[in-house]
């Protein structure tokens, strides 16, 4: 079963920004198999890698629900599904793509997660990385699409608030009894030490922190990959050492 990296955080602080690094550090160090699953809604994952989102699950259970005939005589509902968003998988130089999505028709956003569920609970086995970038907030928990992960990184900025919805995020993680190896709280735009006072209860989870980078601040205004930053970002180079120490520590 392949290692899971979930990220989580509240909106505004980087976190599918993150998410895009590590699946590039992940490629560039050729440490295998990688699929990269966009579980947030605003599916902004495959911009960020440079692709397209051609399909996504929400559009094909729309689909479905809209075109039921289209379900072939002698095949489940569940089993249709899983084979249309099998073929929605999206394959590029070094990592696979799977876009989530949000149903645009009637029905039930948990029917959704419980798709994505079932069917990551069988893709996973054929990755050695899965990195999913959850929707902001805590939502993703609360509605249990992830259930489980090898780390958890939380990403913040360094703001109270952001440190502070940090902290929610681990305590209501704890109070589902979600099953995560590993938790890892980063910093993300700040190049100094943070104040132990400020992160006290999550001392134990701080992995690290990103500085300010302006050249992801250039890559985002001109709306172009995590793909064409140069091997030297700070950012970049940063980011790999914290999860260098993470799998170290994993």
């Amino acid at each position: 079963m392949g290692y899971i990296i979930a990220l989580a955080g509240k909106g505004g602080t980087g976190k599918t920004t993150v998410a895009a690094l590590i699946v590039r550090i992940i490629k560039e160090k050729g440490l295998g198999s990688i699929l990269a699953v966009d579980a947030d809604p605003n599916s902004n994952l495959s911009e960020a890698l440079g692709m397209e989102s051609k399909e996504t699950i929400g559009r094909i259970l729309d689909d479905i629900a809209t075109h039921p005939q289209k379900i072939p005589s002698g095949m489940t509902k569940d089993r249709f599904i899983e084979y249309q968003v099998q073929s929605a998988v999206a394959e590029a130089d070094g990592f696979d793509v799977l876009t989530m999505g949000k149903p645009e028709g009637p029905g039930c956003y948990c029917y959704v997660n419980n798709v994505l569920r079932n069917i990551m609970a069988k893709l996973i086995k054929d990755y050695d990385y899965i990195v999913i970038d959850n929707e902001a907030g805590l939502e993703h928990l609360s509605r249990r699409t992830t259930r489980t992960a090898d780390c958890l990184v939380i990403i913040s900025d360094a703001t109270v608030v952001g440190i502070k919805a940090a902290g929610r995020i681990k305590d209501l993680a704890d109070e589902l009894d979600v099953k995560i190896k590993k938790r890892a709280l980063i910093i993300n735009r700040w190049d100094k030490d943070i104040e132990k006072e400020r992160i006290k209860n999550l001392k134990s989870d701080y992995a690290g922190s990103l500085p300010y980078d302006n050249e992801i601040e250039r890559i985002s205004l001109d709306g172009n990959s995590i793909l064409d930053l140069k091997n030297d970002a700070l950012s970049l180079t940063s980011l790999s050492k914290i999860l260098e120490k993470i799998f170290q520590e994993s």
